[in-house]
């Protein structure tokens, strides 16, 4: 499903990273572990194709990355990668569930309300649907930011810190949700956390 080889990458003022392979198979799920610094973000760029690296290659379901334009990169991740980022971001002006609903519509793919409200319940921001992001926590956003990525049941699940400002009985509550996604529809995840709650229930992990 993922598959990575002697990535590497640099920016101006820092030292070249060089990167573990890292290979995902359908249903699986892995870790990405590292201290500050040490470039977890960047290989989660570089693998969702957000980055190009100056060396190695990427391939997700048998796509070499480096093969595609911009625009097909940019298609190929609404359609099949679900991207969670440290800094959840909205449009303002739309209330959350009108923010997934475009996200859907955007990806190509039709709005399956009943999905949208499974994922709102599952994480348990049904009463927020109505609201918009400024009127959310910066947890309640995060959570919606998770429901946004699962939209269209990917092949490829690549979250960085995805439980970061949650309290336990909702990082548990993603964990549950994440981990189901990978069960039921074969998805692939990788996870960038420093979150022990998560690296209990997910034993394959890879280190910077």
């Amino acid at each position: 499903m993922l598959q990575s080889s002697e990535l590497k990458y640099s920016y101006p003022t820092t030292e070249t990273f060089s990167f573990p392979d890292i290979g995902i198979n359908k249903g699986e799920a892995a870790l990405l572990l590292g201290p500050s610094g040490s470039g977890k973000s960047t290989l989660l760029h570089l693998l969702a194709g957000l980055l190009s690296a100056q060396s190695g290659s990427v391939s997700i379901m048998g796509t070499d990355l480096k093969r595609m334009g911009e625009r097909e990169k940019e298609k190929f991740r609404a359609q099949h990668i679900g991207l969670v980022f440290q800094r959840p971001f909205f449009l303002p002006y739309l209330n959350l569930e009108e923010n997934l609903q475009l996200s859907a519509r955007y990806q190509g793919s039709k709005v399956d309300q009943d999905w949208i409200n499974h994922l709102f319940e599952q994480l348990q921001i049904s009463h927020l649907k109505f609201k918009k992001p400024a009127d959310c926590s910066l947890g309640e956003q995060q959570r919606a930011s998770i429901a946004r990525s699962l939209l269209q049941k990917p092949a490829l699940i690549l979250a960085d810190e995805p439980s970061s400002a949650l309290d336990d009985h909702n990082a548990s509550k993603v964990g549950e949700l994440l981990l189901s996604v990978v069960e039921n529809f074969e998805s692939a995840l990788l996870v960038v956390t420093h979150d022990q709650r998560l690296k209990d229930r997910i034993p394959k992990s890879y280190s910077l």
